[in-house]
């Protein structure tokens, strides 16, 4: 039974508002508020910073907007219709709501979060060959060799023993994997697919690379899973992917490895209480 890391922990906070791609509403570029530098529009006398609108702006651009004009009039059109109900909000006293200032507080710590981190990230590039290391033990880890197995899954040990006898009296594996207890391949005859030894836990990859091709195991295989009657199909050679092509992954992971020592040594010097 293959067996999964767990998954690492999201980190980077989105700390802008309106996520989804802004459509264009009016033609006009994003421009100052006519005798006001720094100013985009200012509605109800109250004015908009144009570094709110460069702010909104590259939000879409990191999300695949082109820049445009069009583009530029949708943001104006899209502050000017958040200050306008922004407005209209606070007339109704929304923001003297606890519940509408704790939302405020944690977009404020999102965002102070996200720049954080950021700052963090790009004080401490992941190098070339921190890359090509873990790289070579990613590849060191998986082998040269990957194997087509199945299995059949039981609670006990005399289970399993039963089936290795009923195996050796010529039933078929296809049949008596119908008994196990893994839901994802019991209806295929306990196809596991290709894999390498390192998608096992210890015990079953083990015993899976000590086996002979077409053989099934001789003494059940006791894993945290419970005990595993294992026959291996096949091998093959592994095709490791060129390092160039799993280069950004391997750098986002090392990314987000640093990111939670970092958080790890910042929380064990806070004081909790």
């Amino acid at each position: 039974m293959k067996h999964t890391l767990p998954r690492l922990t999201a980190l980077l906070v989105a700390g802008i508002l309106l996520q989804a791609p802004l459509h264009a509403q009016e033609a006009k570029p994003a421009a100052k508020a006519a005798g006001k530098p720094g100013v985009i529009a200012t509605v109800n006398g109250v004015a908009i910073p144009t570094a709110r609108a460069d702010a909104l702006l590259q939000s879409q651009l990191a999300q695949g907007q082109k820049d445009s004009e069009q583009l530029r009039g949708a943001v104006r059109n899209d502050l000017i219709n958040r200050e306008m109900l922004s407005q209209a909000s606070k007339k109704k006293g929304f923001d003297k709501k606890p519940e509408v200032q704790a939302q405020f507080e944690l977009s404020r710590q999102g965002i102070l979060v996200n720049a954080y981190l950021q700052d963090f990230i790009a004080k401490n590039p992941v190098s070339d060959a921190a890359v090509k290391n873990e790289y070579d033990a990613i590849v060191k880890t998986m082998g040269n060799k990957e194997y087509k197995a199945r299995h059949i899954l039981v609670e006990k040990e005399d289970e399993a023993k039963s089936i290795i006898t009923r195996l050796q009296k010529g039933e078929k594996f296809d049949e008596l994997a119908k008994q196990s207890k893994d839901p994802g391949n019991k209806d295929r005859g306990g196809d596991l697919g290709w894999s390498a030894p390192s998608g096992y836990v210890k015990p079953f990859a083990d015993a899976l690379v000590a086996m002979d091709k077409g053989k099934f195991s001789a003494t059940p295989v006791k894993t945290e899973f419970g005990w595993h009657v294992i026959q291996l199909d096949d091998v093959r050679d592994l095709k490791h992917p060129p390092l160039d092509e799993v280069k950004p992954q391997i750098q986002q992971r090392l990314q987000q490895q640093a990111l939670e020592k970092h958080i790890s040594e910042l929380r064990a010097k806070t004081k909790v209480e």
